[in-house]
């Protein structure tokens, strides 16, 4: 049988005209010289290599090479011309501008990306696989072991999620899989950090620290409570309490399913705040600031870090409960930068809409 060789048929562009980028994976020996003739058998065919990024595998290497094809090159010609030099061209698929960045830039742009926009991860990760589809599922509907000879990868991500990746093209080296892990990883650690302490810049120089509710805080909470007059008391819980029993403090600290943020100006503990998410996506929020600190903007800034802490879940929309006339709420949340919306129907219900664009940090 006759071998089809294609080093003698060059291809060459058209004046003026221009090629699309092309990604092709080659497996080979690493051995000296074999990237050699790789690259003077592409440039037989007229092909400007832009990009190589080579992958260590047992037996050999993998290389991704990306390149400017001559104009009305065939992929299966591409293919067999490096089959002839004794390699295997396991895909040709057309490349887009991340693939022309060096692996350690598109790593750290495609992490900007993910903290940047933490709902575009699925496609982030598309982006750093090459993959032809990436999907969120249950962790129970994931199959991690259905691997599909390389072709489909599972990643474990938050409440319970995975992301299913696929590509028929080639299938996944080990080098691919630890890099998206180390993006998901990256992606908890800045969305957790989100949580951390932030100290507020006020014009009269005093010291006010938001910052996560931990069960060290219960005395200081307590007396809070003990601080705040009947009125700040009922308008927070809507009933006449003067003392708050124990276990009500542990849930305040530690919400269900929720986080609280307290406002702490040296160790006395000025102002708290709760969010709790629900089960429709949104999550109920609730404010409670010292007498003698309101009007001061605390309770702005626990709502404003609230809202930075929902964004972070991916929950846009903030429902609060007020009683009837009363529009500190309402302006609370205006300053905190959120949209207050009357929920139909609930005279006594707000819906806290987030704007276009970043959330208030």
């Amino acid at each position: 049988m006759e071998t089809f060789r294609v080093r003698s048929a060059r291809v060459l562009p058209a004046e003026g005209e221009t090629a699309s980028a092309w990604q092709l994976r080659v497996r080979m020996d690493d051995r000296p010289g074999t990237l050699a003739r790789i690259a003077i058998r592409l440039a037989d065919l007229g092909c400007n290599v832009l990009g190589l990024t080579v992958f260590p595998v047992p037996g050999g290497v993998l290389d991704d090479i990306v390149l400017r094809p001559a104009i009305g090159l065939p992929k299966d010609v591409l293919a067999e011309a490096i089959r002839d030099e004794g390699c295997v061209c396991s895909g040709v698929v057309e490349a887009g501008v991340h693939e022309l960045r060096d692996p350690p830039t598109a790593a750290l742009y495609a992490a900007h990306q993910a903290v940047d926009a933490p709902e575009r991860l699925m496609d982030v990760v598309r982006q750093v696989l090459t993959a032809d589809l990436v999907t969120r599922v249950p962790a129970a509907e994931a199959n991690p072991g259905r691997t599909e000879g390389g072709h489909r990868a599972v990643f474990p991500i938050e409440a319970g999620n995975a992301l299913v990746a696929r590509r028929q093209w080639a299938p996944f080296v080990e080098l691919e899989l630890t890099r998206v892990t180390a993006l998901i990883d990256l992606l908890a650690a800045a969305r957790n950090n989100v949580a951390g302490a932030v100290v507020l810049d006020r014009a009269d120089g005093a010291a006010v620290v938001l910052r996560h509710g931990t069960p060290r805080d219960t005395e200081a909470v307590a007396a809070l409570h003990q601080r705040c007059s009947r009125t700040t008391l009922f308008n927070r819980y809507h009933t006449g309490v003067r003392t708050v029993p124990r276990r009500w403090l542990h849930k305040l600290l530690l919400p269900p399913r929720g986080v609280s943020v307290l406002a702490v100006c040296g160790r006395d503990v000025i102002g708290l705040g709760q969010l709790i998410p629900q089960p429709d996506g949104t999550a109920e929020i609730s404010l409670l600031v010292e007498d003698s600190w309101q009007r001061e903007g605390i309770g702005a800034a626990l709502l404003s870090r609230l809202a930075v802490l929902a964004a972070a879940r991916r929950i846009t929309e903030l429902i609060a409960t007020r009683l009837p006339g009363d529009d500190a709420l309402i302006r609370t949340a205006r300053r905190a930068g959120l949209h207050p919306v009357p929920a139909p129907g609930e005279a006594e219900t707000v819906r806290l809409i987030f704007p276009d664009g970043p959330v208030p940090r």
